[in-house]
This record gives structure tokens, C-alpha cells and sequence, in this order.
């Protein structure tokens, strides 16, 4: 919005300033013509005049005429195109009356005057070439008038020697990635090698994996382990308001790789312009089509033994359009996973290199804690541990700054503008007891590893459970029980103070949501059975991309068997609560009084209650 705003007002002051420069071109051509005097003599009162021998002098300056009579000026307009004499003739004046006279006439062909007659007819056109070069300068960003010449120009960024060098030794994780592209970094080497069996490198290299899993920085490391010229660009970057444009760009960019040959193009986000055809929109001359077209023409143009390799990154991979898929062009996909517990303790290990933590501090503590994050997710674990050090001016970080960081990058920032009423803050405890105590009960529940009653983001209290071990598929079990789970705050908050609050909105969503995917997806109804009812499509247009394929009579069973589901897992939740109610009370006593328990005091609390635990390997 700045921005904008910015550029607005640069519009005004260019506009005014055109203005100005018009007003005073103006006023230097009509300078005479404004302080002249009102009264001019007609050409038969300067014709008197001469007769009674009154005129001295006589100055013509082009039309107009200046005459001294006595020691005064007066003044008058002869006619256009006709000479003095010829016109005062007319009115009965003798040349013998004009040769007495002092007559001088000043010639008006002179540069100056050229200057001002001709610049009222260029001023519009000097108004209108300054608002066209601001409009031009505003939409490439600055640069001047030329850059309205540039937009077939690619604006891919070529990485420079000053840029830090990636290598693979700076990606933790991934091995099964970095094993694939290793093949790509030997033929930008060594291309002779696989040139000498008839081998062909692939052309393109697709790297397929959710937000901050790696996708730019492996990129980058190929190009650093290569060491060869790296041109990286955003799929968005091609396209502009202009028809063409994209595909000008797309040639100008391979044409510009091609001479600095052996080198690699980095395609972010190819998803931008890479989407299928022929989806409805935009018909055959939209301008992301076109741009994908000249992009497959231009990867169809590599030559055998040319030292070229296309990667593109993206995290849909099911919407791109097949002709990028097919062999020869991006025939090669690398796929990026979220890493697990031991990636994840290397990633933290790279973060932490150039920060100062205290002596003592386990990261595998960390990676256990930190299940499902991602490398970006890590890294700004550890920015923001690091920010919190510094805040309270310690000098080194510790595991508590690491540990709170968790928290703020998973749900949110400690709110302070806010405060529990003491009726609150008591709901709250006993809310997220009731989960605690049911992730703890559970058989199939993961355990717990934090409980807290402070308030983050939107949470006015959050239970923080990981898995012992982390799998990549779950079981009905495992999903009756996390429903079971999430009601522990509805079923609480019911038990012990008589009513419901708005608290449990949040798991009511979830658990509805689950309980429908657990019957409409993944066939865990014994009811309707193995049957996929509803479908996400991911290549549709629409923002919900959820096919349903039932009728009418189904779609009541579906939703029967929801509430089935959720009902069943609510009266088992309400019967755990009930017969460990003393259990609840005990954690919700120590939460109002210590505000957040870590798995250490959480399970030595219960622990003197028979509680027994599974330990962590």
C-alpha cells in the first residue's frame, strides 16, 4: 500500500511540475503582450502625428511600433505582412514626412524569438512525454524511461562469486535427494563420461516437496557442487500484463544460459505458469499458456550434448500440465520429505553453528520436540531462540529459549494484552487437563510433552502431544482416540462446571472434520465400507476441490455415521473423566499453579498415581 501511495504521489509531483513548466513557457511568450500598455494609437492617429512633425523616432519590432514623440513612447500595431511604409501611405503620408524620420527595424527571425513562438505548440506534448516516462519508470520498477523497452528482457538473477557457494555438506537430510541430483552435478562436470556410453542426462529436474523442505537451497547446491553459472527466477516472474512478454522472457533467458554454458536454470514455484491447459480459463491466448508453450519448445531445443539442466521447485506437483512431465523434459522428480527425528537434529546442528548455546545442550531434545517441522521451520526455531537471548541480554542461548521458541513458531507468540479472569483461567486449567488426562489414558494417543494455560496466538491454552515414533500411516484406533482426545476439553468443561463454552469450538471442528474423513475417505466405516465418497481434485480450478460421488440417501449415512463416531467417542471420553476425576483435579490444581507442565513434571506428577509410561528410545 506504500507502495501505491508512493507512486501516486510521484504522479502528482511529475503532473505539476508539467504544469509549471507550461505556465512559465506561457508567460515568457506573452511577457509583452501582459505589462503592455492598454491604450495603443490606431495607424491614423500615428499618421496625424507624423504630419505635424511630432515624431522623432520611429522602432518597429516585427507587428508592433514604438514611437517617440517629445520625450514620451507611445504605441501602436501595424498590419501583418504588410511593411510600415506601405501601410502609413494609405493614410496621405508623403515620403518627403517619412525621410525626416528616424526609422529603425528590428529583424524578429532570430533564434529567441523562433524558441518562444514555437514552444506553446511542443509544451502539451513535453506534458504528456513526462506523465508517459513516470508511468513507464512505475511499472518496471524504476530505471527510467528505457526500462519501457525491457519487458521481453528476462529477470532471471544470475548468482555472483561474491554469493556464498552452497554445497551439499550444508543440506542435512534428504540423502535420497541429494543422491538423485549427484548425477546431475557429475554430468555438469564431467559430461564426457556419460556422453562416451550414448548416456543423455535428463534435460529437467523437478524437486516435489511441501513449503520449506529444502527445494531452493538443494538447487543452490547442485549449482555449488557443479560449480557453474546458476540463474534463478520465480515461475511468476514471467508473467506480465502484456501479451508475450512471458514467452519473450522464457527465450531471452535460455538464450542468456546457453552462453554461459555449462549452467543451470532454477525455476521457482513452476507451478505459476506450469498449470494444465485447457482448464476453461483464459482460452487458448492467455499469456500463462503461452509462456508454458515457449517453455516446453525451448526444453525440446536442447541440443544432445548440450551443458544445460533445468530445476524447478514446486509443492503441487498434481496440478502441472503433463507436457512437462513426459520424458525429456522434467523426466527426473526428486522428492523432498519433511524430515524426520534425525534430520532434524542435523538441520538444528547447521543452525546452530554460529550461535553461542550453552554448554550442555542436547538438540536431539529439541528434534524430538519438534515432529513435523520443516528445515525453514527449524531455522527459524533458532532465530527466534536466539532473538529471545538477546532480548533478556544473556550473552548465550539455552535450551528454555529454545524450548519457549517451539511454542511461538508452532501456535503463535505469548499474548500479554490479554489476561484470564480468575473464572477463566480455572476453565482453561481444567479444559486442558481433560486433554492431558485422555492422551494419557489412551492407549493409541500420542503422549504428552507440554500442558499450558498461557496464551498463544489464538489458543487460550494448548496440550502439546508427539508420537513416540513417527509413521507416515495411521489406523482407525489411532484416529478413534485422537477424537476421543479432542473431546476431553468439551467433556471437562461439562463435568465440572455444568456448561459449555466457546473453548471447545476449535475441537469440535477437528473431531467433525476427522470423523468425516475417517467415513468419506478412507473407507473406516464398517457401515458404508471401503468406499471413497468424496475425492479431492486437485487440478480443479475452484478454491473447494472436494468431488463428491453419492446420492442423497448416502449423504444422510455419511453424516449418521459421523455423529456415530463422534458419539461413541464422547460417551468414552465422559466415562475416563468421570472415573479419574481425582487424576483431572490434581493436574488442573498444579496448572493454575505453575501455568505449564513439561512431560518430565507431568509424568512425576502422575507417576504417584500409578501412572505408568512408555519411555522414548
Amino acid at each position: 500500500m506504500k507502495k501505491k501511495n508512493s507512486n501516486a504521489l510521484d504522479l502528482i509531483i511529475y503532473i505539476g511540475w508539467a504544469v509549471v513548466i507550461s505556465l512559465v513557457i506561457t508567460l515568457i511568450v506573452n511577457r509583452g503582450s501582459m505589462f503592455a500598455k492598454p491604450e495603443r494609437l490606431s495607424l491614423a492617429e500615428v499618421a496625424t502625428l507624423i504630419k505635424e512633425d511630432k515624431v522623432s523616432k520611429i522602432e518597429i519590432n516585427g507587428e508592433d511600433i514604438v514611437l517617440t514623440v517629445g520625450k514620451e513612447e507611445q504605441r501602436a500595431t501595424k498590419e501583418a505582412n504588410t511593411s510600415f511604409t506601405e501601410t502609413i501611405s494609405r493614410f496621405a503620408v508623403t515620403p518627403e514626412q517619412l525621410s525626416k524620420l528616424d526609422i529603425t527595424v528590428k529583424s524578429q527571425k532570430t533564434f529567441g524569438n523562433t524558441l518562444l513562438r514555437i514552444l506553446p505548440l511542443f509544451s502539451p506534448i513535453i506534458l504528456f512525454l513526462l506523465i508517459m516516462w513516470f508511468l513507464s519508470k512505475s511499472m518496471q520498477g524504476g530505471g527510467g524511461a528505457m526500462k519501457a523497452f525491457s519487458f521481453g528482457q528476462s529477470k532471471a538473477k544470475l548468482a555472483g562469486e561474491k554469493d556464498k557457494k552452497v554445497t551439499f555438506n550444508e543440506v542435512a537430510g534428504n540423502k535420497t535427494a541429494k543422491n538423485e541430483l549427484r548425477e546431475v552435478v557429475e554430468f555438469l562436470k564431467t559430461p564426457e563420461k556419460f556422453f562416451k556410453v550414448g548416456a543423455k542426462i535428463p534435460k529437467g529436474v523437478l524437486l516435489v516437496g511441501s513449503p520449506g523442505t529444502g527445494k531452493t537451497l538443494l538447487a543452490r547446491a547442485v549449482a555449488g557442487e557443479a560449480g557453474v553459472a546458476f540463474f534463478h527466477l520465480s515461475g511468476s516472474e514471467f508473467v506480465e500484463m502484456f501479451v508475450g512478454v512471458g514467452a519473450s522472457r522464457v527465450r531471452d533467458l535460455f538464450d542468456m544460459a546457453r552462453k554461459t554454458a555449462p549452467a543451470i536454470i532454477f525455476i521457482d514455484e513452476i507451478d505459476a505458469v506450469g498449470r494444465s491447459r485447457g482448464v476453461g480459463i483464459g482460452g487458448g491466448n492467455d499469456e500463462r499458456e503461452q509462456t508454458l508453450n515457449q517453455i516446453l519448445v525451448e526444453m525440446d531445443g536442447f541440443e544432445p550434448k548440450e551443458k544445460l539442466v533445468v530445476i524447478a521447485a514446486t509443492n503441487r506437483e498434481d496440478v502441472l500440465d503433463p507436457a512437462l512431465l513426459r520424458p525429456g523434459r522434467f523426466d527426473r522428480r526428486v522428492f523432498l520429505d519433511v524430515p524426520d527425528r534425525k534430520d532434524r537434529k542435523d538441520i538444528l546442528e547447521i543452525h546452530a553453528k554460529n550461535k553461542p548455546l550453552e554448554e550442555g545442550i542436547d538438540l536431539a531434545v529439541v528434534a524430538r520436540r519438534t515432529s513435523g517441522f520443516s528445515g525453514a521451520d527449524l531455522e527459524s526455531l533458532m532465530n527466534e531462540a536466539a532473538i529471545k537471548a538477546a532480548r533478556r541480554e544473556s550473552s548465550t542461548i539455552s535450551l528454555e529459549d529454545i524450548l519457549s521458541s517451539v511454542d511461538k513458531v508452532l501456535i503463535g507468540p505469548e499474548r500479554l494484552n490479554h489476561l484470564h479472569t480468575e473464572h477463566e483461567r480455572k476453565l482453561v486449567a481444567y479444559h486442558e487437563a481433560g486433554h492431558a488426562l485422555l492422551a494419557t489414558l489412551l492407549p493409541d494417543a500420542d503422549p504428552v510433552h507440554r500442558v499450558s494455560i498461557v496464551q498463544r496466538g489464538n489458543a487460550g491454552g494448548y496440550t502439546m502431544k508427539l508420537p513416540l515414533e513417527e509413521k507416515k500411516l495411521r489406523t482407525r484406533a489411532e484416529y478413534f482416540d485422537d477424537i476421543t482426545m479432542t473431546l476431553g476439553g468439551y467433556v471437562t468443561e461439562k463435568l465440572v462446571f455444568g456448561d459449555v463454552s466457546t473453548g471447545p469450538s476449535g475441537d469440535l471442528e477437528n473431531v467433525t472434520n476427522v470423523a468425516r474423513a475417517m467415513v468419506s475417505r478412507f473407507g473406516m466405516s464398517d457401515t458404508l465400507g471401503p468406499v471413497a465418497y468424496e475425492v479431492v481434485n486437485s487440478h480443479s480450478i475452484y478454491a473447494d476441490r472436494t468431488q463428491t460421488a453419492y446420492a442423497e440417501k448416502t449423504l444422510q449415512t455419511i453424516d449418521a455415521e459421523v455423529t456415530r463416531i463422534i458419539t461413541d467417542a464422547l460417551a468414552r471420553a465422559e466415562k475416563l473423566v468421570k472415573e479419574n476425576k481425582n487424576l483431572l483435579d490434581i493436574i488442573a490444581n498444579e496448572l493454575l499453579d505453575k501455568e505449564t507442565l513439561e512431560q518430565e513434571e507431568y509424568e512425576a506428577l502422575l507417576s504417584q498415581h500409578g501412572i505408568v509410561f512408555k519411555k522414548v528410545e
